[in-house]
């Protein structure tokens, strides 16, 4: 099998999708599967555009809406996780993952999906420690805070990953696993990116809930983006260290096989094409559901936080206990042919490409999902109800549009401070660990190393690539005591 990995996508469809054509013709091949490693930026209308965190001179509408209303499609099966430049309304009427157009799959805050045999994981967004440990507080119209916030990794999903027990082939994920530099040729990289040795040195490169993924899932090979720079590495992942150790050059054996690749301009390696053994006896098998990941989801949902405090896990025991129950319930069910694991291609638009006003609404294919599964649409039902219609005499739009019409219009397109954040809402914590807390999560990062300013326009002000030294506190994950796992619902 023939997968192209792709890096920071940009909304560069059409340049990605023609190279891909034309290394087909060139190579005589046939590309099976693409994966798109963040930043893809599923922007369907200048409304989408206002909430995409971006540099000013960054800030485009792009072409997606033309994939999106069906103008054009895409060539290949695409599948992508979110970075930290995205139109983050959109992708979070998809948290559970779904389709962004026809034949573009978006994998979700977190998840884990088959095809043709192949198990592939991924998870969106970058790492601040701040925001880490939160629930999914932020709503639109999203302040200037919020619309940082909501691409920030948290633990909740770092959980439901860690979670799986059975291998991983493929990862993706945006920014890098913290310490995966030093298991390549790092003097390379810093002669390429000369501004990351501050980082390099002070251990916050990367992002450490990714290495703890790592560390437990072993995937045969890990893909990101993030910081616009080729980079390989290969990871011993027999080695008893809580550390990323650099593979022998002739280890074969226990390898997790790292990419990392820049993005979407002329003269960049951006684009790589990978053979992939097709351990499927079903070549016609598509896009699928992952059973152990449905599991974990319907075990861990009751516990998905829309508050700025993450509700406590229960402890290790109960909690895999309970998703083994679920598995159970779940093979039950496939074995009568009461679920089916097929992945529908149901997507639909449901905004207007024009449109400069956005209302949240429930997803069609989220509610579908969460039907499929028997579990609570807490996504689609944090949306405000829809407000009255107008009356027909009215000369004036209502109180409500009026409203909707001066909030959302608010476009910030600022570069985000690098450590500037308000950090009063964090969530309380203890002393209680969870299943791979041996990974030591380092302080706060640069601005360079977490993302939130462009790394192109950080490589022309080396100078300030850095911020000064941060406490090294490591903070705990939050209390888990007393909390028993509420009552599942059967399946529809």
């Amino acid at each position: 099998m023939k997968i192209a990995v792709e890096g920071c996508c940009h909304g560069e469809l059409d340049k990605i999708y023609g190279r891909l054509q034309e290394l087909e013709k060139t190579n005589n091949d046939k590309i099976d599967l693409v994966l798109i490693c963040g930043d893809f930026q599923a922007i369907r209308n200048p409304a989408d555009l206002k909430t995409m965190s971006v540099p000013a001179k960054y800030a485009k509408l792009g072409n997606f809406y033309e994939y999106y209303s069906g103008q054009k499609k895409a060539p290949y099966l695409t599948l992508f996780v979110g970075g930290n430049h995205e139109a983050s309304n959109h992708l979070w009427e998809l948290y559970h993952g779904g389709w962004v157009c026809e034949n573009i799959y978006y994998l979700g805050a977190a998840g884990v999906v088959n095809y043709k045999g192949l198990r592939i994981g991924g998870i969106s967004g970058i790492y601040k420690h701040f925001d880490y440990y939160k629930g999914h507080f932020e709503r639109y119209p999203y302040n200037y805070s919020d619309q940082r916030s909501i691409y920030h990794v948290r633990d909740y999903e770092v959980q439901k990953l860690l979670r799986i027990q059975k291998p991983i082939d493929i990862m993706i994920s945006h920014d890098w696993p913290a310490g995966i530099e030093r298991c390549g040729n790092l003097d390379q990289l810093l002669r390429i990116k000369p501004f990351f040795k501050n980082d390099v040195d002070r251990h916050r490169l990367g992002n450490p809930a990714h290495t703890r993924l790592l560390k437990k899932l072993k995937p045969s090979r890990w893909f990101s983006a993030h910081l616009h720079v080729r980079y390989t590495a290969n990871i011993d992942n027999a080695a008893e260290s809580k550390y990323l150790i650099k593979a022998k050059d002739d280890q074969t054996l226990n390898v997790t096989q790292f990419l990392a690749l820049d993005k979407c301009l002329p003269n960049r390696q951006f684009l790589e094409i990978i053979d992939v053994p097709d351990s499927s006896s079903n070549s016609n098998e598509g896009l699928m559901y992952d059973l152990e990941w449905l599991a974990v989801t319907r075990a861990m949902q009751p516990y998905l936080s829309l508050r700025p405090q993450a509700i406590p896990l229960p402890n290790d025991a109960d909690l895999q206990s309970a998703i083994d129950q679920e598995l159970m319930y779940l093979d039950m069910m496939l074995d009568t042919d009461e679920i089916d694991l097929t992945i529908p291609a149901n997507f639909e638009m449901n905004v207007d490409t024009k449109s400069r006003f956005y209302t949240p609404s429930p997803n069609p294919q989220t509610a579908e999902f969460c039907k499929l599964l028997g579990i609570d649409d807490v996504i689609g039902n944090a949306c405000p109800p829809p407000p009255p219609p107008a009356k027909s005499n009215a000369a004036t739009p209502d109180k409500s549009e009026r409203v909707s019409s001066s909030t959302t219009s608010q476009t910030v397109l600022e570069e985000e401070p690098s450590e500037h954040k308000d950090e009063a809402n964090r969530a309380p914590a203890t002393n209680e660990k969870q299943p791979g807390d041996e990974q030591v999560l380092p302080p706060k990062q640069t601005a360079t190393a977490a993302g939130d300013v462009d790394k192109d326009q950080a490589e022309t002000n080396m100078a300030s690539a850095t911020t000064e030294t941060q406490s090294h506190d490591e903070q705990a994950l939050p209390t888990q005591e007393g909390n028993q796992s509420p009552k599942r619902q059967k399946l529809n």
